[in-house]
């Protein structure tokens, strides 16, 4: 099965949750926060009033608790609209 987002809706992946801070205490599960780092997986094709700047394969920083979780196929996916993408990571 396929995500595709329509209007200006972006699908989003979250990389992995640091384990370690970089002081080198270990984290655990429960105390993790949620990935603010992700990766587009897929972009609708915009509105009218919102032309879509983001593209598939980019890194992006986003809002902290925003979007819409689903898991399919044992994956776990965010779909956020692209107002929700604070950055892009180059």
């Amino acid at each position: 099965m396929k995500l595709k987002p329509v209007a200006d809706h972006v699908v989003i992946k979250a990389t992995e949750a640091e384990e370690t801070t970089k002081s080198g205490i270990i984290l655990s599960s429960a105390s993790q926060e949620k990935p603010q780092i992700c990766e587009v997986v897929a972009v609708g094709p915009g509105t009218d009033d919102e032309k879509m700047y983001i593209k598939a394969g980019q890194k992006v920083v986003v809002a902290k608790y925003t979007g819409t979780d689903i898991k399919l196929d044992d994956v776990e996916y965010t779909i956020i609209k692209q107002a929700d993408i604070l950055a892009i990571v180059e």
